[in-house]
């Protein structure tokens, strides 16, 4: 008997620790079934008011005034995308903050990776982890993802020509600051740990001066406050590479190189990819779901210390206009298979090391969120569930 079993509604057993519905017979318990993977879904936390944006583009701006503001930009593009039972929420809110993760935990997902903003010293859109630190609550495991690129208008709101925040990396000294400021959450019993180490996740570990003095440092750190050590992920293609910067492991995402395979891609054969020339027919970049399916992962098993990404949609245009990138014809179905062939990659080994990193959790501005909308409701939810406790998945040759 598990602690804390509540009945739930009927035909179904409610799980209190992982949120897991059983569908079993009244009064009969089961095991919660195995997971095929773990699932740690990215998630932004641009859905609240802060100075800067304030300051930048108007008062009260959040992701949504974005999302809310975007138009079809060419013939069937399905904009704008609305919120399902979420509706457009304000993450300072702790019910939105628990309904999330009542809803991650129950359709799969294992925990939230939360985008961490450090300007050395400076931190920005830190309000709701730091609202989830100190409170306690929900209950869901985490970890950080340092978002560590400069700040400019094209990447955020598809304005050209404006610099905001300048990722800088003044030296040791503030990289022990940093470490500081991390440590509160490492030692959070909630944090998410591989091997027993908590798991910290850097966007782009090649910007980053001397690398592996760094980590060795932050490592060194790590053990003097009782920790096991860390385990770093770094986002890369070239998980040898990676490695050798001073990550315990590679994560890659072919999302933002997928411009290189151009060539590959039939559908863009149509299309013209230069900036000027698209932006005289005022056509995004765009491709097919399908057709790309096959080059957001690496063909046959993960090498080792290496961790795919799977991604259920993306269009962001509601924040870079024609600028932005399309995948046409995305579905939840076709997003199951993907998400099965990524957990596939790593299906041989324990499943400690079954990372699949979901891209994303909520980011409504790139159209790439597994959050309910009003066109799909909960199936993009539905079918992460379906692969993740679904049938076993046999492991690449």
């Amino acid at each position: 008997m598990w602690e804390n079993d509540v009945l739930a509604e009927p035909g179904g057993w409610r799980w209190a620790t992982c949120e897991v519905w059983l569908n079993m017979p009244d009064g009969v318990l089961s095991a919660p079934p195995e997971r095929q993977a773990r699932l740690l879904a990215l998630y932004l936390p641009q859905f609240h008011p802060i100075p800067e944006n304030d300051q930048w583009w108007g008062q009260g701006y959040t992701e949504w005034v974005a999302v809310q503001r975007a138009r079809p930009l060419f013939r069937g593009h399905a904009q704008p995308n609305a919120p399902g039972e979420l509706g457009y929420y304000d993450l300072r809110s702790p019910a939105t903050r628990q309904a999330q993760a009542d809803l991650a935990q129950r359709y799969g997902i294992e925990g939230f990776l939360y985008w961490h903003y450090w300007f050395a010293g400076r931190r920005v859109l830190e309000q709701p982890f730091d609202a989830v630190l100190r409170s306690g609550e929900p209950k869901f495991p985490f970890a950080l993802a340092w978002a560590n690129h400069t700040w400019n208008s094209v990447f955020w709101f598809g304005v050209r020509g404006m610099r905001l925040l300048e990722q800088t990396y003044p030296g040791l000294d503030d990289h022990r600051a940093h470490f500081a400021v991390l440590l509160q959450a490492f030692r959070d019993e909630r944090y998410l740990t591989v091997d027993g180490k908590p798991l910290f996740y850097i966007y782009d570990p090649f910007k980053l001066p001397d690398m592996p003095r760094v980590t060795d440092l932050w490592r060194e750190l790590a053990h003097a406050a009782g920790l096991k050590g860390l385990f770093i992920v770094g986002r890369g293609i070239d998980p040898a590479r990676v490695v050798a910067f001073g990550c315990d492991a590679a994560n890659y995402d072919f999302v933002h190189r997928i411009r290189e395979l151009k060539p590959k891609l039939p559908l863009l054969g149509r299309w013209a990819y230069r900036h000027r020339v698209r932006s005289l027919l005022r056509r995004p970049i765009l491709y097919d779901y399908a057709e790309v399916m096959p080059y957001l992962l690496k063909p046959g098993r993960a090498l080792d210390h290496e961790y795919p990404s799977a991604v259920p949609n993306w269009d962001s245009t509601p924040r870079a206009k024609y600028s932005g990138m399309v995948y046409l014809n995305a579905t939840p179905e076709l997003y199951q298979e993907h998400l099965r062939q990524s957990a596939a990659t790593v299906a041989h080994r324990p499943l400690e090391h079954r990372l699949v990193f979901v891209k994303s959790w909520n980011e409504w501005g790139e159209g790439n969120y597994l959050e309910p909308d009003q066109r799909h409701g909960r199936a993009y939810l539905e079918a992460t569930r379906a692969v993740v406790y679904g049938p076993s998945i046999s492991p690449l040759p």
